[in-house]
């Protein structure tokens, strides 16, 4: 079965603080020993593909609140060339004078496939006015958007930003709009979010950073919105491995077509139009 990753990270230790450097060495001490090798993208790119990951989502991050800045040019060089690699860029609205107009920029003259917002991160709430022209524009671009929601424990965050409930604005505003709730609440919110999926036709759960076989616990109706759950590892952070995690949603309790679902064909029709 072909796998696509919504959700990996890059960057070098000069784009991250010492904490979060540090955080890294304890938590994925595999990642850490090989750091300097996945600065490499054919080398990031053989990895995923040994894990199973036909396609996978690369994150930018402008993230001055707790000291993470990937720039999106960085992103952009380092998928250069690479099929597998499917850009997202960053843009803040705290930190970009005009927003929309930076999105198109990047969109149009870079080919970012989508953006991401980093509301605990960036420090305003999803449904703030100042992020609505961001929203537009990416409904002009037929884009999708990912939402960072639920919790952290980095320095910095502040996670009353990250309750999706304020997505659900958003989604009534802006209905032609693709959105993606990140973590899908992870923590706090986890109903919240399987609720907004299931009312609203654009609104995706991603599952990213929660343990998959723990699934079925945060979301006892898992398979009732299986045609609204995308898969993404969180890589380098846990939980486990990349396969490992494929593996273990491919032993949930669900039917097959619903686990290729989650693991491909929703993010296959978010991407690429097809699925």
């Amino acid at each position: 079965m072909d796998v696509i990753d919504f959700h990996v990270h890059i960057g070098e230790p000069r784009h991250y603080p010492p904490g979060i450097v540090d955080y890294l060495r304890e938590e994925s001490p595999e990642f850490y020993a090989r750091w300097d090798e996945f600065n490499k993208p054919a080398v990031l790119a053989q990895f995923l593909r040994e894990q199973g990951v036909r396609y996978a989502v690369l994150l930018a991050q402008v993230t001055p609140p707790i000291g993470v800045m990937i720039p999106n040019e960085y992103v952009a060089e380092y998928c250069s060339g690479i099929e597998m690699f499917l850009p997202f860029c960053s843009v803040n609205p705290r930190v970009h004078p005009d927003p929309a107009r930076e999105l198109e920029r990047l969109v149009r003259g870079f080919g970012f496939r989508g953006l991401k917002l980093y509301p605990p991160y960036q420090h305003y709430y999803p449904n703030a006015p100042e992020v609505y022209p961001l929203y537009a524009k990416a409904a002009d671009l037929g884009i999708p958007v990912m939402v960072h929601t639920g919790s952290s424990v980095f320095q910095g965050s502040r996670i009353k930003y990250g309750d999706p409930v304020y997505l659900d604005d958003v989604a009534v505003d802006f209905p032609e709009l693709t959105l993606l709730i990140v973590h899908s609440g992870r923590g706090f919110w986890y109903d919240a979010a399987f609720f907004l999926a299931r009312l609203h036709r654009n609104v995706y759960m991603e599952v990213a950073g929660l343990p998959p076989k723990r699934l079925p616990v945060y979301f006892p109706e898992l398979e009732r919105n299986a045609d609204k759950i995308i898969f993404g590892s969180d890589w380098p952070t846990p939980p486990g491995r990349i396969r490992e995690n494929i593996e273990a949603i491919q032993r949930l309790p669900l039917q097959a077509s619903s686990i290729e679902k989650i693991l491909y064909r929703n993010a296959e029709r978010l991407l690429f139009g097809r699925g």
